[in-house]
């Protein structure tokens, strides 16, 4: 585990520990790669569609075949602790997303005699989840996506999913139980970019939605963001994963390190950091790190290496107070906070920066991405700075509503006539 002291640190190495995940994403060859690919989409839709199928992926797709029928959908199968766990994160991520949706009620006030206004809220019209298949088979993506969307009512969803890789075009069957159980029955076997643009201008086969939203390969979120120009609606960059934790001496070192190889286990481009103030623990954790990763596979084990070597790493600070503005200016996509109960409010008080915040040594990452029900497709790469996990509220809109009595009309005319003549807007005035 690499470790640096925040205080010696030059600007240099602090930018480079706040710097991760973007470059890839915006490679100039790769994004020329998949402006092409999406052009090639729009002009010849599931043509294009199949043909980057057989290219990118191997497999071998005739146009009637990128729909997943609903044969497929009603005989996949788990094994029963597989199908007993996601009847379980289902559970939990309804519950969450049902109560953010209380919260999201329509309102209305009267700002002065003669004056409502307020805001309608409703559910987009259609959405488009993309659950990745490449490196695992994914079930969690696609409860995750697909809970909040059906929680808020999305009336139509389609879900796009790269086949099993190296099979004959097969999707993950884990990822079929997930879209049964839930009701989606629009699933689409395509490869990641050329799935994101047919979402995007709809082709023969697979609908046109408003928005797509999904974790992928830097190919994938390049297509996101190229869809943008042309009227699809996207989230927040998802690039590789990273963690953040927060400890100080009353944290357990084997704990500590089993929940800092969480994040770090998923790929080399993945980054961990542990911020502590105290240099015992670090020794600790660290002795625990090498114990523990031995009995992991080998490409665990090199993804942990970069994780927590050259991507991240332990980070020793003067206190907790530098801790917090260290992380909030890191802003993880997911932050554990072990510290002594004494100080836990104000460490938490001051973290405004994060996709999600993990209470104590019982709240594992492991958990929160697969059953507590929080989000787990979070910002990444600093965006937790401006944005937020995909939730119900992902799916919503507001419409704002007003309504003037004649009053209310009249005691507003000069200040729109005066505004509207600064302007130079003369029928804005003449209508008042």
């Amino acid at each position: 585990m690499r470790r640096q002291v925040w205080a010696a640190m030059d600007t240099e190495a602090r930018a480079s520990l706040m710097h991760r995940g973007l470059d890839d994403i915006f490679d100039p060859a790769l994004r020329a790669s998949i402006g092409e690919l999406i052009e090639d989409v729009r002009e010849r839709g599931d043509d294009a569609v199949c043909d980057a199928l057989a290219k990118f992926d191997g497999i071998e797709v005739a146009p009637d075949g990128l729909r997943v029928s609903d044969d497929e959908l009603d005989s996949a199968e788990v094994s029963e602790a597989v199908d007993r766990s996601i009847d379980d994160a289902i559970t939990h991520l309804r519950d969450f997303n049902e109560a953010q949706m209380q919260q999201a009620q329509d309102w209305q006030i009267e700002s002065e005699p003669g004056l409502m206004v307020g805001e309608k809220i409703t559910p987009i019209s259609s959405a488009g989840l993309f659950t990745p298949s490449g490196k695992a088979s994914y079930p969690s993506v696609a409860y995750q996506l697909a809970v909040p969307a059906v929680v808020a009512g999305v009336p139509e969803l389609a879900l796009v999913v790269p086949p099993i890789p190296g099979g004959t075009g097969d999707v993950d069957p884990a990822v079929r139980v997930v879209c049964r159980k839930l009701g989606v029955r629009d699933v689409f076997r395509v490869n990641g970019p050329a799935g994101i643009a047919a979402l995007g201008f709809g082709t023969a086969s697979i609908p046109r939605v408003r928005k797509v939203v999904g974790p992928g390969s830097p190919a994938v979120t390049i297509a996101q963001v190229e869809m943008q120009r042309h009227g699809l609606s996207t989230m927040m960059l998802l690039g590789p994963t990273e963690s953040l934790v927060i400890a100080d001496d009353s944290a357990d070192p084997a704990l500590l390190a089993a929940d800092l190889l969480i994040e770090a286990e998923h790929g080399t481009d993945s980054s961990v950091v542990l911020l502590t103030p105290s240099a015992a623990l670090a020794d600790a954790v660290e002795v625990e790190i090498i114990h523990q990763i031995d009995v992991l596979p080998q490409i665990r084990a090199a993804a942990i290496r970069s994780s927590l070597g050259p991507n991240g790493g332990c980070v020793v600070v003067a206190d907790l107070d530098v801790a917090v503005e260290v992380a909030n200016e890191f802003a993880a996509e997911h932050l554990q906070v072990v510290v002594e109960d004494s100080m836990m409010d104000e460490v938490l008080d001051g973290l405004v920066n994060a996709g999600e915040i993990l209470i104590g040594q019982h709240t594992p990452f492991s958990a929160g991405n697969f059953v507590i029900g929080c989000p787990a497709s979070l910002p990444t790469s600093g965006f937790a700075h401006v944005s937020s996990g995909i939730t119900a509220d992902t799916f919503l809109k507001r419409t704002a509503i007003a309504r003037a009595d004649q009053r209310a009309a009249a005691r507003m005319a000069p200040s729109v006539i005066a505004l509207a003549e600064h302007e130079g807007f003369p029928a804005h005035a003449a209508a008042l």
